[in-house]
């Protein structure tokens, strides 16, 4: 039986190749169970986590953005979605321009409000929304091959977005389940689909 620290210095060995993206340690193991049920290539996969990555980095390196802005960056097959709060038409554009010049982005989806960046209590109550959308995917019925896994959800302020790679029936059936779930105020559909 081989030693665990072979399999430690195989990963990190890995990793190096990666071209140090310091995330990609921790997240090259959600990756491999991830993409069990994922209709994205593992490389879509790794490409979307890489994309977070370094736009997470070109906005926590600008001290203004960082400073006056609450933005969170979604990548879905290589599509982004910018959500959140700028207080301004300029601080928005910053971040789409940064965003922009990133490898690999084949469309962004700049949903920022410009407003006061939301509280934590606003924040708190957008991920127990998140939370109650993804469970009520596991309750749909009728649906043969249907994996809720295959649906990102974003919520920001009570808006709900929705993405993924998926037939028309899905996405209805997705759609409307969404539609139920208490503190759903509006429904924002970015799926790339299938038939």
């Amino acid at each position: 039986m081989k030693h665990p620290y072979h399999l430690i210095a195989l990963v990190l060995a890995c990793a190096a190749l990666l071209q140090g993206c310091a995330g990609a340690v921790v997240s090259g193991a959600a990756t491999g169970a991830a993409t069990v049920h994922d209709r994205r290539s593992v490389g879509t996969v790794i490409d979307d986590e890489v994309i977070e990555l370094k736009a997470a980095d070109s906005l926590f390196s600008d001290q203004e953005l960082y400073d006056n802005t609450h933005i969170n960056v979604t990548s879905y097959n290589n599509i982004v979605l910018l959500s959140g709060e700028a207080p301004n038409e300029s601080l928005r554009g910053r971040i789409y321009a940064n965003v922009s010049k990133i490898q690999k982005v084949r469309k962004i989806h700049n949903e920022i409000a410009i407003a006061a960046p939301s509280s934590l209590l606003t924040r708190s109550s957008d991920s127990l929304v998140t939370s109650k959308v993804k469970f009520k995917f596991f309750n749909i019925e009728g649906l043969k091959g249907f994996d809720p896994t295959r649906v990102k959800v974003v919520t920001e302020n009570g808006t709900v977005y929705l993405m993924g790679l998926l037939t028309r029936d899905e996405a209805e059936a997705v759609t409307a389940v969404t539609r139920t779930v208490s503190g759903v105020q509006h429904v924002v559909l970015l799926f790339e689909y299938l038939n």
